[in-house]
């Protein structure tokens, strides 16, 4: 249900077009609610069914121009409600945590380069995440949107952090215990 949520909270932001949204959630939310062009235009159209939304009315004709949305207030009172609910944490899923655990009953060659590149990709997250908090939260930005906005950057550093940090004992650990 959160990719409504998503969807919502962009164009309370600014109202823009579906290819304008995909833009933006390549940009921001996208790093941790991820989804395609294809869905974002296909939850628009639900949203815009919902009442929630409705595309701005155009100046001029309608051929060739893109379809801009802007949030009616009963999607701005589904988002006020949907942020106030309780909501437990999700478990971890991850496909290279069960493959570690199956390499412990089958066996695991080469492993040990898949978490290489697993670093490496988790080093290149936090190098773009880290930069994105430099060029955008200096620290004179110290309003209530860009300190909620900051948070969730900061989250994303953490995890990315954890994850170097946990990969990088894991491939020591490996390495030595082939030794």
């Amino acid at each position: 249900m959160s990719l409504p949520h998503a969807i919502l909270t962009a164009l309370l932001e600014k109202p823009s077009s579906g290819l304008e949204l995909t833009r933006r959630f390549d940009r921001s939310i996208g790093y941790f609610w991820p989804s395609t062009h294809q869905q974002i235009y296909r939850e628009l159209g639900k949203l815009e069914a919902a009442g929630h939304v409705r595309v701005l009315p155009a100046a001029q004709p309608a051929r060739g121009r893109r379809k801009e949305y802007e949030v009616l207030p009963a999607g701005r009172a589904e988002l006020t409600a949907w942020v106030a609910l309780a909501e437990d944490p999700r478990p971890v899923r991850d496909p290279l945590l069960l493959r570690l655990r199956a390499a412990a009953v089958v066996g695991a060659p080469g492993l040990t380069g898949e978490l290489r590149r697993h670093l490496a990709l988790h080093r290149a997250q936090l190098a773009e995440y880290l930069e994105i908090e430099r060029r955008d939260f200096p620290p004179e930005r110290t309003g209530e949107e860009d300190r909620l906005r900051r948070l969730v950057l900061r989250g994303g550093i953490d995890l990315e952090t954890f994850w170097t940090g946990w990969l990088t004992a894991a491939i020591d650990d490996l390495d030595g215990s082939a030794r």
